[in-house]
């Protein structure tokens, strides 16, 4: 009886026990903090390529070509250094499908004569810049990739030294989504991302940045 006793007084052990309980919620806490970070660094990569995109979009070419070059004061109705206004340039909307970019009047009405097609130029253009991009965060790809160029009221119709239009360019990324390797074992959604600059060059190859 005194031996039975002291069996069920006997607490030796009780701390390994009661460690091998808390054990899993310590481990699953600690994984969670690691992926959390994680996920929070994709988040602060992706905004960063979408800032550098813009960056690198309004210094060198416009996706649609033809922009570079059409003249509001010959072709659009616009008078002779007049500002073009939105009914004129609403802006022009751009994004892949496979790879393949197509662009379009964002209201679907161009001006006349002004073909929004990015051309074969047009289109190294847009993978320049998913490229630069990618350089900052390698899971873009080209179908990820939204940019638009939307009216300013910056420029002036029949510009001789450059386009008559200095647009916004917003570049967007979307449909990102990050592996939760130690909490959930699946992708869970990124946020978009959207970042717009002021057009400056609208032509070359390469940027300082």
């Amino acid at each position: 009886m005194t031996a039975a006793r002291s069996f069920v007084r006997d607490e030796h052990g009780a701390s390994a026990a009661e460690f091998a309980l808390v054990l899993p919620i310590f481990l699953l806490f600690l994984l969670g903090l690691i992926d959390v970070g994680r996920y929070m660094w994709a988040v602060n990569e992706a905004d960063k390529a979408t800032q550098i995109g813009a960056r690198w979009a309004v210094a060198t070419d416009l996706i649609p070509t033809q922009l570079a070059n059409y003249s509001f004061a010959i072709d659009g109705g616009v008078d002779q250094g007049q500002p073009v206004p939105p009914s004129a340039f609403s802006g022009v909307h751009c994004e892949a499908s496979s790879g393949t970019v197509a662009c379009n009047c964002i209201d679907g009405t161009c001006a006349p004569g002004f073909d929004p097609t990015p051309g074969t130029e047009g289109q190294l253009a847009f993978e320049r810049i998913v490229t630069r991009m990618r350089s900052i965060y390698p899971r873009v790809s080209a179908d990820d990739v939204v940019v638009d160029y939307l009216n300013s009221g910056l420029g002036f119709s029949g510009d001789p030294n450059g386009a008559d239009v200095s647009p916004f360019i917003r570049i967007s990324l979307r449909n990102q989504t990050f592996p939760l390797f130690f909490m959930l074992g699946n992708d869970v959604p990124l946020p978009s991302f959207s970042y717009a600059l002021t057009m400056e060059d609208g032509s070359g190859t390469t940027a300082n940045y």
